[in-house]
């Protein structure tokens, strides 16, 4: 890998998302070596990726580089790479690029979706975890009505406009009202020769309320505006097949869709050499003390969304998001500081400051410590907050100035199939109405 060993005791970070860009600052520019390694050299903005997958934002406009956020910190090391196992006996993780020695190491992968063993799920629905696969539905989305357009058959041409969403979380709920927004404003305008009434966004959830991690008033307001924007909410609802067409439910109720995205859940993204049951929680996490210590080996740590630290208020460990991950970094950095230095180390303890989810145009919902609110003042916080902390000013305006756009003109100007993509099965159509026409 070409780093240079030093007196400085080498602190190893996998993984570049919050917890591990988080961290690595925290480190940088005190008396230790810092190397990251992750198989993206940017870093991703993740809360904002629906946005790119409904063409409201351009990828780059919520993606950093590594390199860049880190530039200032003399100790600091970046490498791209993707690491295949760890090897906690020799102190040392094997990689695509070679091996490498550690002091301290600290695992940040994050998650990933979790289709609960459901491999045919897995292999026709689409992801949204990271900006290629933003990149793919939105192509998806776009080649659908394209598609739709050229297509005889009512009930084909139903079934390219019918998106399902599976898991109402932030994200599918965010996702839902992002897909709404498009139908009002912008779908009569691109496509006036297709009937843009029949174009159907379904919202899946499994329990018996949207939002089910937020206030009961929350989920509420989240769900009347979902209804407002004329998105179908199914409650108490699994999907448990899709073929790439029908979705098949717990109940009698089924879609016929050529778009069924999964947002239903993710597991932690583990490394090989560290997958016994033992060490693993709820959702594949790896279990860690207080300190962030993966339980049972020396030297090693896990932050963010693949550690479940389990106390009182949070039995099966903290919630998936960005805030846990920033503090854990930011924690374990002076922690590990402390280790080096021969003090001992303090617990972590998470200041749970909120969480928020918008719904569309002057729709959000805010839960706060202190108080909860929702609507337009809401929707202000929430654009707030998620630019604040966006990483780099260029970034920061891009946003700024595409929402405002964006808010004014009720358009999105990203909606471009850059990389085009679709299923199998839509190909092989094409194909035969083409092979028919010639």
């Amino acid at each position: 890998m070409n780093i240079p060993r030093t007196s400085f005791p080498r602190i190893v970070i996998i993984g570049g998302g919050f917890a591990g860009i988080s961290l690595a600052k925290q480190l940088g520019k005190k008396e230790v070596q810092v190397v990251l390694l992750d198989k993206h050299n940017y870093h991703t903005f993740q809360p904002l990726l629906y946005q790119v997958s409904t063409g409201g934002l351009e990828p780059d406009s919520i993606a950093y580089p590594i390199r860049k956020i880190l530039k200032d910190y003399p100790n600091f090391f970046f490498r791209l790479a993707e690491v295949e196992e760890i090897h906690p006996e020799s102190f040392t993780i094997s990689t695509n690029i070679g091996d490498l020695k550690y002091d301290h190491l600290v695992i940040a992968t994050g998650s990933k979706t979790n289709f609960f063993g459901n491999k045919k799920i897995q292999a026709n629905s689409m992801q949204m975890k990271t900006i290629p696969q933003s990149l793919n539905l939105r192509s998806l989305i776009l080649e659908n009505f394209e598609e739709a357009l050229l297509n005889d058959d009512l009930n084909e041409r139903d079934a390219l406009m019918n998106f399902v969403i599976v898991g109402a979380g932030p994200t599918g709920v965010e996702l839902a009202g992002a897909l709404a927004e498009i139908k009002k404003g912008i779908l009569p305008k691109d496509y006036p020769d297709l009937d843009i009434r029949r174009v159907s966004i379904n919202l899946v959830q499994g329990s018996d309320r949207v939002l089910p991690a937020m206030s009961e008033k929350a989920s509420q307001g989240a769900e009347d505006y979902l209804q407002e924007l004329g998105v179908h909410v199914w409650k108490n609802v699994r999907v448990e097949d899709y073929d790439g067409h029908l979705a098949t439910t717990n109940t009698d109720i089924s879609f016929e869709t050529a778009t069924l995205i999964w947002a239903a859940g993710v597991q932690g993204a583990v490394i090989k050499g560290l997958e016994a049951k033992d060490l693993l929680a709820r959702g594949n996490r790896l279990c860690v003390n207080s300190f962030n210590e993966v339980q049972g080996y020396e030297g090693i740590y896990a932050i963010g969304d693949i550690a479940c630290m389990t106390d009182e208020q949070f039995p099966d460990g903290h919630p998936m998001m960005a805030q846990p991950a920033i503090q854990q970094g930011t924690q374990l950095g002076k922690n590990l500081l402390r280790k080096i230095d021969g003090k001992t180390m303090k617990p972590f303890k998470y200041k749970d400051k909120g969480s928020m989810a918008t719904v569309g145009r002057n729709k959000a919902v805010v839960d706060l410590p202190s108080f909860k609110f929702q609507g337009v003042f809401a929707w202000f916080v929430w654009m707030f907050v998620h630019l604040f902390f966006l990483i780099g000013f260029r970034n920061r305006m891009v946003v700024f100035i595409n929402w405002v756009y964006n808010y004014v003109r009720f358009d999105r100007e990203a909606r471009l199939i850059i990389r085009p993509y679709k299923h199998k099965k839509m190909l092989q159509k094409v194909e035969q109405r083409q092979q028919v026409s010639s």
